[in-house]
């Protein structure tokens, strides 16, 4: 080890060994002491902007964070005041709260996407899910840094970086990717700089950094929780989502946040039973009698995970869980350009309209404002890729092209018919289980982020849910195992991966070491 990495590994092991009150501490935890006036919502909230200075500012520097609420502490205080005078708003009272720059909020915050093109604007209003957890009693503590647009403006991109808040690092190997494009939301939950955090996904852009990140990640069913207020790149896919440390502190957020919108006609179609469901908390012991199918692929991992499946098959079966091994879904990787399609046409057709709204204050009008805007400051925004999916989406036409319908409709048939509900149906499953994604790549802001495979398409593309939580360890890197279901399944498919999670307790606080711990 160089010198210049052993002063880094003494400052991070350092840093990593400092005591934290609140570390690993699950939103059930936090309101027992509170409601024990052991605690308040300014003294959690001020500790973890200390924390955000010791390790996101300073540290490792993990960069995690875009920016910080400046009324944070004075929201707490009005919470504490509520709390004090018998008014309780429910389990996020009082819970700071990390959200994606890329949600709306009408206050003195940034909603940028992590471009420099959107400093300055000033939405209408809150996004849908800012409100319900302004509703809920959550303190807005600030926004996380993403991949810049969503990791959806060009080629070779690195996920975690944005023109507006450079790269996030990862918190188990400096020198790793933290993936994206919730990276900033993962890295912060991971390195216990929140309680809880929210991202956004289009194709495992929460369900990666969970994995990579040694979280829990959900994804719901498309259209349970609002997508108005969030900076769009596909209706047919986006979705918010929470980002958290355990599976039930995810359900909490969760059932937060769902619920019709009349800004987003996607949540018209949640059945009533499903909020009914996710209001009830999670019930032990899920996985005795399911049936589960085991997905080995392809997804392009490496081989050395393989061996990993005899104790998660294990761990299932000894829930009680029928296991079907392997299950076989032919239509994985065969998507072609079909998905590259729908989400070009989609992008630009939701970013005018988001661009475009009445009452939103911003130069950029359009995606050609973007576009020109980009190549007016190159230097800042284009030093390591480009814009080629702009510039893609831009040349597309109105979503009735025949080739965005033929795309779409491909699509669902290989991610729903020939894919996920076949493989289900055909087994009698209620789920299928999968490797999220492989182990965290090296940081490359010249070449990209290298590949390290990924299970994610189907449930994106289908808009199925699907949840990640903390499996197995490779060399000190985490890796999550996605849980997957029916559309709608969402509070059955959390009951299952709290189970899983209670018998394995995989999740491991990352140490801050300079790189991988490689043989």
């Amino acid at each position: 080890m160089s010198i210049r990495l052993l002063l880094i590994f003494c400052m991070a092991t350092s840093v990593a060994r400092a005591e934290f009150p609140f570390a690993e501490a699950a939103i059930a935890d936090l309101q027992t002491r509170m409601s024990s006036e052991q605690l308040t919502s300014v003294a959690l909230t001020q500790a973890y902007l200390e924390r955000i200075a010791e390790l996101d500012r300073a540290g490792p520097k993990l960069t995690a964070l875009i920016e910080l609420n400046p009324d944070a502490l004075v929201i707490a205080a009005q919470l504490d005041a509520e709390r004090k005078a018998g008014k309780f708003r429910g389990p996020l009272h009082g819970i700071p709260v990390l959200i994606k720059d890329n949600l709306d909020t009408a206050d003195r915050m940034q909603t940028t996407a992590g471009s420099l093109a959107l400093v300055g604007q000033k939405p209408p209003r809150d996004a849908f899910v800012v409100a319900r957890l302004r509703e809920a009693g959550a303190v807005i503590l600030g926004k996380t840094n993403p991949t810049e647009w969503a990791n959806f403006r060009g080629n070779n991109s690195s996920s975690g970086w944005s023109g507006r808040g450079g790269q996030t690092r990862n918190p188990y190997a400096l020198d790793r990717n933290p993936s994206g494009s919730s990276s900033g939301s993962g890295v912060a939950v991971a390195a216990n700089l929140c309680a809880v955090a929210i991202g956004t996904e289009t194709n495992g852009s929460i369900l990666s950094p969970a994995s990579a990140n040694g979280i829990v990640g959900y994804k719901p069913t498309v259209g349970l929780v609002s997508r108005a207020g969030i900076i769009p790149i596909a209706a047919s896919q986006d979705t918010a989502g929470p980002m958290t440390r355990t599976v039930a502190d995810a359900a909490l957020v969760l059932a937060a946040i769902a619920g019709p919108d009349p800004r987003d006609e996607a949540t018209a179609l949640i059945p009533a039973e499903v909020l009914v469901q996710l209001a009830a908390p999670l019930p032990s012991g899920a996985l005795r009698g399911a049936r589960i199918g085991v997905v080995h692929g392809p997804f392009g991992f490496h081989s050395r995970m393989e061996p990993a499946w005899a104790r998660i098959v294990e761990v299932l079966r000894a829930a009680g869980a029928e296991v079907v091994d392997p299950v076989k879904i032919n239509s994985i990787g065969k998507f072609g350009s079909a998905t590259g399609d729908v989400l070009s046409y989609e992008f630009k057709d939701g970013i005018n309209r988001y661009l475009a709204e009445p009452g939103r204050v911003t130069p950029m009008k359009s995606l050609a404002d973007l576009i020109a805007f980009n190549e007016t400051h190159r230097a800042e925004e284009m030093a390591f890729f480009g814009q080629e999916d702009f510039t893609a989406a831009q040349a597309r036409g109105p979503l009735t092209d025949p080739a965005y319908l033929e795309a779409r409709a491909t699509c669902l048939r290989l991610a729903r018919t020939d894919g996920l509900d076949a493989a289900l149906a055909a087994n009698r499953l209620d789920a299928l289980v999968m490797f999220t994604r492989g182990v965290a790549t090296l940081t490359d802001p010249l070449n990209g982020e290298g590949g390290s495979g990924s299970s994610t398409t189907l449930a994106a593309v289908a808009g199925y849910p699907s949840v990640t939580v903390p499996a197995a360890q490779f060399f000190g890197l985490p890796v999550g195992l996605s849980f997957v279901g029916r559309a709608w399944s969402d509070a059955r498919l959390l009951a299952f991966a709290a189970d899983f999670e209670a018998r394995t307790k995989a999740r491991r606080e990352p140490r801050f070491l300079p790189t991988a711990q490689l043989p």
